[in-house]
């Protein structure tokens, strides 16, 4: 896929399986169009149970995003795998998942940021912007001022992630980024709170 053909929406929520399966139908009737589901305990047959489900909730117009798993990915027929600096390189991920699903790649700085964007990943994140409490062991806050070196390296799609909230998100997008990803800020009341963002992020 090339860079051209890939338009990130401004909201990218992140549904982590604490907050499941509840927020999953509230996310699609606020009218989201991508979601990424996001689960750490490792448990390969309830992530696949959950991610079909998900599937089955939000039907073919949100794109589906798997952290970490390649595998699962392609198990659950979801259109995507989002994978961090620890997990397998974007390019053996790309080798699973073949030249039609997206994949994104996280960053934190900007050697990392210049090296991800060599690869085939289709869209590259970058963060914490902010202080989060997301992680038990975050990376270091980038701020706004990460945000816009990072536009600065890369033509690729470009999201932020890390203590976003409706109160910050537009100084995200006018710092650079094209999406902003969002898991604490949504967590209580998830649909009004995705359509207030939505708002804010016109």
């Amino acid at each position: 896929m090339t860079e051209t053909t890939l338009k990130l929406p401004r909201l990218y929520p992140i549904l982590d399986a604490a907050s499941f399966p509840g927020a999953a139908a509230m996310f699609g009737a606020a009218g989201i169009t991508l979601l990424q589901y996001r689960n750490k305990s490792g448990d390969a047959r309830l992530m696949l149970e959950q991610a079909r489900e998900l599937k089955s909730h939000l039907g073919p117009t949100v794109k589906l995003i798997m952290n970490d798993r390649a595998d699962l990915c392609l198990a659950a027929g979801f259109d995507g795998v989002h994978v961090g600096q620890d997990d397998l390189s974007p390019e053996s991920v790309r080798r699973i998942i073949g030249p039609d699903r997206w994949l994104g790649v996280s960053t934190h700085n900007p050697e990392q940021l210049a090296e991800a964007d060599k690869t085939s990943a289709d869209y590259l994140a970058i963060g914490p912007v902010f202080a989060t409490g997301s992680k038990t062991n975050p990376d270091p806050v980038v701020g706004l001022e990460g945000v816009r070196r990072a536009r600065e390296l890369t033509r690729k799609p470009l999201v932020a992630i890390g203590g976003i909230t409706r109160a910050n998100a537009r100084s995200v997008i006018d710092a650079g980024a094209d999406s902003v990803a969002v898991i604490s800020d949504l967590i209580r009341d998830p649909r009004k709170s995705a359509e207030e963002f939505l708002r804010v992020l016109g």
